[in-house]
């Protein structure tokens, strides 16, 4: 670097050595004069402190000016954007201002603490709005088609029950009004008109028919009892042990289905227990219903009930038979069978003679002793018949002849010659 002295009159103008050793001493005095002044020393401190002062002041004036900046440009946004909502509320129709108007406490409600504070929040809180709407329309679109499914059923039951009403009414959700108008028509028309007709119905018709039932399943009954007195007559004619006889015994069974059964069929036709009263007939009315509902096979329980009605209906499934060996004497009771288990071979063939004769004599109406008969009674027994004791064997055929039964064996037995026995 070339230096050019040009303008410098004289040495001490560029004499930096000079000038650097006159500042220090400068310094240093002045540093001495405030070491040794106390007022010097606050004005020193006074004059930084405003220094400070003055920097902070000028970063406000900035930072105040940087917003004022930003305030006016958001002011004069806010003045267009209010322009523009005024222009566009001005040139909407009347009355779609005051639908709107009208919506505005809805609004209210639904927005909360959401509700937009400037014009531009507005576009975002529609959007939001206007999703959570069509969210809640899918929702109920979906509820509104499963009642409306639910309804078109109950249509198509009710033209079901009632095919004649096909003509006036189809089962859709615009027929609502006829089904209603059906409903109403029948509940201040048709049922007042025809209640007397129903309670009538239900007394005399359909409590009469299950008396008769009832009556019928009695005689049913009775006609048990006839067969089996009939039955210990002949058991009775015939010695089943020494000095004993069999005889048998019939008692109510224990299952709950004939017992409420016939519980049931009892307080329906008993008159002593009827009452008087709408409620009454109500309840009456359902009982009934349950009954012959039943009879007639429940949807999802056809099955069931037809084995419920075979067993209920049956007047044999009513009672539980068992045997009873009696004195001949004093007629006390000497054992009672109500199986074979723990029986002898000998016990056990007698018994089931017993229950053999005693069932031919009752499925044919058979009578012990009797000198003439329109029927033929025969049965046919096999070569294993002869194979269990002689005691059990003449027990039996006595007892089937008694019966009046003409049998036969298929081969000859063991221990009887003759092939057949009257």
């Amino acid at each position: 670097m070339r230096f050019s002295g040009e303008g410098f009159r004289d040495w001490a103008d560029i004499d930096v050595d000079e000038a650097q050793s006159r500042a220090s001493d400068l310094e240093a005095e002045r540093v001495r004069l405030q070491a040794g002044s106390s007022r010097l020393e606050e004005i020193a401190r006074a004059l930084e402190d405003n220094a400070k002062q003055a920097e902070a002041v000028a970063n406000s004036i900035e930072q105040l000016t940087g917003r004022l900046a930003t305030t006016a440009a958001r002011a004069k946004q806010a003045e267009l954007d209010k322009n523009r909502d005024d222009e566009l509320v001005a040139n909407q129709p009347h009355g779609a201002l005051a639908a709107a108007r009208e919506s505005y406490p809805a609004l209210d409600e639904r927005l909360g603490k959401n509700r937009p504070k400037r014009a531009a929040e507005c576009a975002e809180t529609e959007n939001a709005l206007a999703a959570d709407l069509h969210q809640r329309i899918d929702r109920l679109n979906k509820e509104l088609g499963g009642y409306a499914q639910s309804l078109i059923q109950s249509m198509l039951k009710v033209l079901t029950r009632w095919p004649e009403l096909r003509g006036d009414m189809d089962a859709n959700v615009d027929a609502r009004q006829e089904f209603l108008a059906y409903r109403d028509r029948i509940a201040t028309d048709d049922l007042p008109r025809f209640e007397s007709e129903f309670k009538e119905q239900l007394n005399k018709n359909a409590i009469q028919e299950l008396a008769g039932f009832n009556n019928w399943l009695h005689r049913q009954a009775s006609v048990i009892d006839e067969r089996v007195e009939r039955i210990n007559e002949a058991l009775g004619a015939v010695p089943y042990n020494p000095g004993r006889f069999i005889r048998l015994e019939k008692e109510p069974t224990n299952n709950q289905d004939v017992a409420q059964f016939r519980s049931d069929l009892r307080n329906l036709t008993n008159d002593s227990l009827a009452l008087d009263g709408d409620q009454y007939s109500e309840q009456r009315f359902l009982d009934v219903k349950r009954i012959i509902e039943r009879f007639r096979g429940r949807d999802g329980y056809a099955e069931s009930d037809k084995n419920w009605t075979r067993r209920v209906t049956d007047v044999r499934n009513w009672f539980v038979f068992s045997a009873s060996e009696r004195d001949v004497e004093t007629g006390a009771e000497w054992e009672h069978y109500s199986d074979s288990d723990g029986k002898s071979g000998g016990q056990k063939e007698k018994l089931a003679y017993t229950i053999l004769a005693a069932s031919l004599a009752y499925q044919f109406g058979l009578e012990w002793g009797a000198q003439r008969s329109r029927d033929f009674r025969f049965a046919v027994i096999d070569e294993a018949f002869g194979r269990g004791s002689d005691v059990s064997t003449r027990y039996a055929l006595d007892l089937l002849r008694r019966l009046g039964c003409n049998f036969s064996s298929s081969r000859r037995c063991r221990r009887f010659t003759s092939s057949s026995r009257t």
